[in-house]
């Protein structure tokens, strides 16, 4: 059971006790959670779909050869409505020669591996890009 003076305290008297100063941080001053490399990879197909699309799954998968490491992501997208669509066509454009600028990664390879287009009155575009990664060392 609080007594008065800490029940006063907490709710900003200090009648009991001395005035005790309280730190208050904002949100900007927090630490900022890492974002991992698939974070990375979603954000970076965002920005070249302008904003635009959903990604309804990404799965990323680790590979490695003799020689180089790194991973295969494979993302869905969907773009939904005329302006959204408009954004997935020029993704398809423009992805396979995109300069990706991932640190601490070399895209070696990006390609759409398929289209799902579907038009009438809510027109829906789903692409499935694939994105192989190479760790830089």
């Amino acid at each position: 059971m609080l007594n008065d003076g800490a029940q006063d305290y907490w709710l900003g008297s200090s009648s009991n006790h001395n005035d005790a100063a309280v730190e208050v941080k904002s949100a900007s001053a927090l630490p900022r959670p890492r974002r991992c490399l698939g974070d990375r990879v979603r954000a970076a197909l965002g920005k070249l779909a302008a904003g635009r699309g959903t990604v309804l799954s990404h799965e990323e998968k680790a590979w490695a050869s003799i020689t180089f490491s790194g991973s295969r992501h494979e993302l869905v997208m969907q773009f939904t409505g005329i302006d959204e669509v408009v954004a997935g066509e020029d993704l398809i454009d423009r992805l396979p020669d995109h300069e990706f600028a991932i640190p601490g990664h070399l895209v070696a390879d990006a390609a759409i591996a398929s289209v799902d287009h579907l038009f009438g009155p809510q027109e829906r575009l789903t692409i499935t890009c694939v994105l192989l990664l190479l760790e830089e060392h």
